[in-house]
Parts: structure tokens; sequence; C-alpha cells
């Protein structure tokens, strides 16, 4: 039987990685310490993640490892030699790594560099799918000419008609220490595909949604709003006059395309992933959406600063990954989403 070796697996995209590869018939060797936890506190808390996972998946094999623990890792991939490594687990919010640069450091960066050594010398030939984010382009989407319409920003630019590109600089612009920890990692798993001819890849994440996700204030835009509504609890806009636009992309449909790499994959690559132009919304329009499904009215709170290094309007182009991929697209609508984050909440806060 073959094994997939996926870390941060009570993650959103972890957890959902888990599940498909599973259904593919792999033995599923889970990483996750619970670290979300210690960064967020009990809200981050992914325990009824993990419990779900070794209820529901029969050949799931867990493993608290801490990525971070550089002979656990190396021990542990030489010991499972993996047929395939997805990499999602992170410190993920930018606003928390300005408080704890090390951690965020050292899990981000340093990590990722830990998980490709191993694979370096156990499975070289097992494709390395690394998550990383659209954060690593820092601020430099803001400079791409806007329109301002009634519920949200739009690109006035015809180059950006279908979002941003791989090609987009990585470079020269500010990016919170996040997204510098998550440069690290993403160029190092550029370098390991590129130097040591390893099938590896980028997926520079934009909003990467899904049922099963534990959001927070900090991390998880549409499950945090999505709660926040439900309960009642007020939701903080950040700057932008809420017309800020983010790509929304199923964790399912993220789960279909890393299983379309490691099938048929490439050395060094780097993809948006994301929901695209048809699965964005800024937060306004978020609102609307979750009322319509809630019946409830969203409680808010508007600041007029925005987060540093935050995207003004960001939507991916998935021409390259139709390209590369062309049995692979969305399946997920944006309402669709909605409506299944809030049957989740619901049922959890039952």
């Amino acid at each position: 039987m073959k094994s997939v070796l996926v870390t941060g697996s009570a993650g959103l995209i972890g957890s959902e990685v888990a599940t498909f590869f599973h259904g593919q018939g792999f033995t599923v060797h889970g990483i996750d310490n619970n670290q979300r936890a210690v960064f967020f506190g009990p809200q981050g808390d992914t325990q009824w993640s993990l419990k779900r996972l070794q209820t529901a998946l029969q050949n799931y094999r867990h493993h608290a490892v801490d990525i971070r623990n550089r002979d656990a890792i190396l021990n542990l991939v030489k010991e499972l030699k993996p047929d395939v490594i997805v990499h999602a687990a992170a410190q993920p919010s930018h606003d928390r790594a300005a408080d704890i640069p090390f951690d965020d450091f050292d899990t981000n960066a340093v990590g990722t560099l830990n998980l490709l050594e191993a694979a370096r010398r156990a499975c070289p030939e097992a494709p390395f799918i690394h998550m990383s984010t659209n954060k690593v382009y820092g601020d430099l989407p803001n400079t791409i000419a806007l329109k301002e319409l009634p519920t949200r920003w739009e690109y006035d630019d015809p180059a950006y008609a279908n979002g941003i590109p791989e090609t987009f600089s990585i470079d020269q612009s500010k990016h919170s220490l996040f997204g510098a920890s998550k440069v690290a990692g993403d160029v190092m798993v550029q370098e390991y595909g590129r130097y040591f001819n390893m099938p590896t890849c980028c997926l520079r994440g934009g909003c990467l949604t899904g049922p099963n996700h534990s959001g927070v204030q900090l991390h998880g835009f549409l499950s945090y709003l999505v709660r926040c509504n439900l309960e009642g609890i007020e939701y903080r806009i950040f700057g932008y006059k809420g017309k800020q636009v983010r790509d929304n992309i199923h964790s399912e449909d993220v789960a279909r395309f890393i299983h379309a790499f490691y099938s048929a994959p490439r050395c060094g690559e780097v993809y948006n992933l994301g929901g695209g132009k048809n699965n964005s919304c800024s937060i306004l329009e978020a609102f609307e959406l979750v009322e319509g499904f809630s019946g409830k009215k969203q409680i808010y709170n508007y600041v007029d600063e925005n987060r540093i290094g935050d995207h003004i309007c960001y939507y991916s182009d998935l021409t390259k990954m139709r390209s590369h991929y062309p049995s692979w697209d969305i399946t997920k609508t944006l309402t669709a989403t909605i409506e299944e984050i809030v049957a989740s909440w619901r049922n959890r806060l039952v």
C-alpha cells in the first residue's frame, strides 16, 4: 500500500488531504502537534479534527512530532519513506508572526528545510508538495491600478483581468514577518526541485477554506466570519472600507490539485492556488452571502487602519494550473462553500 506523509494533518488542508488520499487507497501518516492551539489559544485547537481523522480513517497513523525537531523529522521520514509528502504545517498568521518571530521563522522556514532534507536523504523521488501563500508577493499587488465599486475594489489594469500570475514579483515589497518566512520556505522548495532535480512544487494559496477550518481572528477569513455571525460576535474590519477582495478555494479542490500534481509531478514548480475571480468576494459581499444562509445580521466594527502588508485586492490567475493539469478545475462555488461552512459551525456550536 502506498503512503502519504501529511504535515499539519489536523488542520484545514492537512485533514482534507489526509481524507482524500486515504480514499485513494493510501496509508496516511499525519504529523501534527496541535501547535495551532499554542499560536492562537483554545479557539485554534485542532484536537477535534484529529479525533475525526482517527475515527473515520482506518489507515491513518498519527505522529505528534514538531517539524522544528530536526532529528525527529529526519528519523521519521527515513523510517517511513513515503511515496508523497504534503507539507501543510505552518505558523499561518502574519499578525501573530510579529509577536513570535523566532517561532514563526523556525516553523515556516527551518521546518520546511528539515522536511526537504529528510526527503532528499530518504525518498528523493517522492513528490514534495508545499503549501505556500500568496503573502510571498508582499504588498506589491497593491501597486496595481484599482477601481472602487459599490461593494469591492477591482483591478483596473487589463493585464490582471484574470488575477495575479506566478510571474508576479516577490521582491522589494513589505511582506510581514510571516510573508518573509514563507518566502524563505517557498524558495527553498523551488531550489531543492531545481538544484537536486526533485519533484517539488509550491502552492501559493489564496484564502483556503472549507467546513473543517478552526477559524480565528488572526487566520481563517471565511470560517471566522461565519462563526462570528452565528454567535453574534462583533467582526472587526481592518481598513479599505471592507471592500478588500480575496479569492476563496474549497479545501477539497486543493486536495484534488495536490493529487493531480502527485500523479504527474514536475521539478521546482510554482502555482497560484486560489478560487480565481469567480470565487472572489469582499468582506462586505461575504457578510451578505453568510447572512443569506444564517438568517442573522452580521455585527461588525470598522477600524480605519489596514493590517500591515495586507492586500487590497487579490485573486489568483489559474491559467497555469489549468494548462499543466487540464483535468483539474474548481468544482466548489463560493456560495456552496459558504453554505457548508455555516452548516459545519452550526453543528460544532451546538
